[in-house]
């Protein structure tokens, strides 16, 4: 295994061993996520973390975990589940003047990054979530589906979606928070070099052989959730794997609470 149970005086170290930095006078200062450190992923629903755990990251709607390096996940690139009013119609990329839909997750629609004007009314709507997860006392913030140009049938593009996040990354800066890199692996140098991203979130880079094209950019700025119903080989010949990142939990697929069937939970510690 790669790392062994940690004490809580040792989680209190790493916590404070990211590079902490400010991008503007003013600028509030962030800290990368700890090095190494074990995290546990609750966007299916708050609970208290394992006590070898340094990382959680948590849906931008619940509260941080105390005593941890807290990571606050917003959906900026498609529309969050329940939150499709949220966003004006033509913000949301139209085909025959629907909108298009992300085909594995039918209830997210994809959001237009193709004009400067629609990225700065995206960035306008979505700065305030992030400020949100600052004031509620998050350390970081992840933005998903950066990829979302390559479901769009040439709709979209790397570039309009790297102008986009360029701007989202800012607004974390600005506000105290790291910016996490959400999967997207092939584009992981130009989002970081470009961009600005401070570390990773990824998500089966073990189970897909792709853990080094987030290691090349960010070194072990790198957090990896694998999952149970799609394990190539055993989560232990995973922690042991030198392609892997030290920071990687299992966990079951809908990220359920221990209080739910089906809960799954495993770190390299274990």
């Amino acid at each position: 295994m790669r790392i062994r149970l940690v004490s809580a005086v040792a989680v209190a170290l790493l916590l404070f061993t990211g590079c902490a930095a400010t991008d503007a006078p003013g600028a509030e200062p962030w800290a990368a996520p700890p090095a190494g450190a074990q995290p546990d992923y609750q966007l299916g629903g708050a609970y208290d973390p394992a006590p070898e755990v340094a990382i959680v990251g948590r849906d931008r709607g619940a509260e941080p975990a105390e005593g941890v390096y807290s990571v606050c996940y917003v959906n900026g690139f498609q529309t969050q589940p329940g939150e499709f009013d949220l966003w004006d119609e033509d913000l949301l990329l139209q085909r025959d003047g629907v909108p298009v839909f992300d085909p594995d997750w039918p209830d997210e629609a994809l959001v237009d990054t193709s004009t400067v004007e629609r990225r700065e009314r995206i960035a306008a709507l979505v700065t305030p979530w992030i400020d949100g997860c600052a004031d509620a006392g998050f350390d970081a913030v992840e933005f998903d589906n950066l990829d979302s140009y390559t479901r769009s049938d040439g709709a979209l593009t790397l570039d309009g979606n790297l102008a986009l996040a360029t701007m989202l990354v800012d607004a974390a800066h600005d506000a105290g928070l790291a910016a996490g890199q959400k999967n997207a692996a092939e584009d992981a140098a130009v989002l970081h070099d470009e961009a600005g991203f401070d570390f990773a979130v990824t998500e089966e880079c073990a189970a897909y052989e792709e853990c080094s094209a987030y290691t090349d950019v960010y070194g072990e700025a790198v957090i990896d959730i694998e999952y149970t119903d799609e394990l190539p080989r055993s989560f232990a010949e995973m922690c042991a794997d030198d392609e892997s990142p030290a920071s990687m939990v299992l966990r079951d697929r809908e990220l359920v609470t221990p209080r739910d069937d089906g809960y799954a939970f495993e770190t390299c510690a274990d």
